[in-house]
């Protein structure tokens, strides 16, 4: 299994490169455009429709593998032997869909906010439906197991906050994608290490996938018709994605599987785009802004106006959510899981008091 693994995580390297392209052809005939305005960074014409490649590259991948697994490996079993799963993977990729169509249709011609939330909702019900929601917090604020009448309305908040969460930050060339790659890596590693094959399978698929289009994102040239974004329908995918492994990391059904050390390292890739939505809401409504109405004041805005590049912003972003990762899961066997969220929170509120300072004296410098 290892191999395969690898091996479809190649291959969905390959069919991304190939897509990529082909799908800038498309944009550029058609004239799909992401057009500038006064929110935006980016200059020229570019096209937004990266991420139509990433759910069928999934799928393709992910049921290829299967078949070959179960045809000439394991009989009938395949690598979703345990039916619980199988039930929760064919309900991730059901959900997959209905974000991928509603994805597709903001990218082309926009839906109203209030849509794309019924929809999210919507498929965030699928998972508890397999049976899979947040069911034990192993002792953040004292709390343990909880029961399904609160686990179900807290799992269906938190894929719809995560999934927001990744179309939020997606604001400059190779941060989402960045990010999502830090978490799918660090998701993908513990699948891999514990020998839960299918989630591995899913998680290093999805690597994958973004490595192709994370070069043409930051590296293309737009004058050259070579530069893409993910749109709606890549952010979407990404972050539905992401909030199913990081649920199954943490509440797999298995007693020498599930500890509070799980929650830890599913939770850490997600802390940057988390902590930046749970920042701009509070600021929104501190100074009595509309919550839905987007503006420039994410974590990626505020290096922006530090000084740094784009790239550069979007390096130290990376940085600083690799440094979250390894720092929370170097810590979990000596701190405990609740003082452990308290110092992120901490350290999170003091960094952006930090950068605040930075921006505004490199904004008084400027205007002298």
């Amino acid at each position: 299994m290892p191999f395969l693994i690898i091996l479809f995580g190649v291959i969905a390297i390959g069919l991304s490169a190939f897509l990529i392209p082909k799908i800038l052809v498309i944009a550029f005939r058609k004239r799909l455009f992401d057009i500038p305005d006064s929110r935006k960074d980016h200059v020229g014409a570019i096209p937004r429709l990266g991420g139509i490649s990433f759910y069928p590259i999934i799928f393709f991948c992910f049921a290829l593998c299967e078949a070959i697994v179960i045809t000439f490996l394991a009989g009938n079993a395949g690598i979703m032997a345990d039916p619980s799963l199988f039930i929760q993977v064919l309900l991730l990729f059901c959900g997959l869909i209905l974000l991928y169509l509603i994805g597709i249709t903001d990218d082309l011609i926009g839906v109203r906010y209030r849509k794309k939330f019924f929809v999210q909702f919507l498929v965030a019900s699928f998972f508890p439906l397999g049976g899979l929601y947040i069911n034990d917090l192993y002792g953040l604020f004292g709390i343990e197991a909880i029961t399904p009448w609160i686990g179900i309305p807290l799992t269906l908040l938190f894929v719809v906050f995560i999934t927001n969460a990744i179309n939020l930050i997606d604001g400059i060339d190779g941060l989402a994608s960045g990010l999502c790659m830090v978490a799918f890596l660090t998701l993908g590693g513990f699948f891999f290490a514990n020998r839960i094959w299918v989630l591995a399978l899913l998680a290093f698929i999805t690597v994958g996938v973004l490595i192709p289009f994370f070069y043409y994102n930051v590296f293309g040239k737009a004058e050259r018709c070579r530069k893409i974004f993910m749109g709606d329908t890549g952010s979407l995918t990404l972050g539905y994605l992401l909030s199913f492994l990081a649920i199954s990391c943490c509440m797999y059904e298995h007693e020498a599987y599930q500890t509070p050390h799980n929650m830890v390292i599913a939770f850490a890739p997600l802390l940057v785009p988390a902590l930046d939505v749970i920042r701009v809401v509070l600021y929104r409504f501190r100074h009595h802004k509309p919550l839905f109405q987007p503006d420039r004041n994410h974590i990626h805005h505020k290096f922006l106006t530090m000084g740094f590049s784009h790239r550069q912003s979007m390096v130290l972003i990376l940085l600083m959510s690799a440094l979250f990762v390894i720092t929370n899961i170097g810590c979990i066997h000596y701190i405990d899981i609740t003082l452990l969220f308290l110092a992120d929170i901490l350290i999170w509120t003091g960094l952006n008091i930090w950068f605040d300072k930075v921006r505004e004296a490199h904004q008084l410098k400027i205007s002298q």
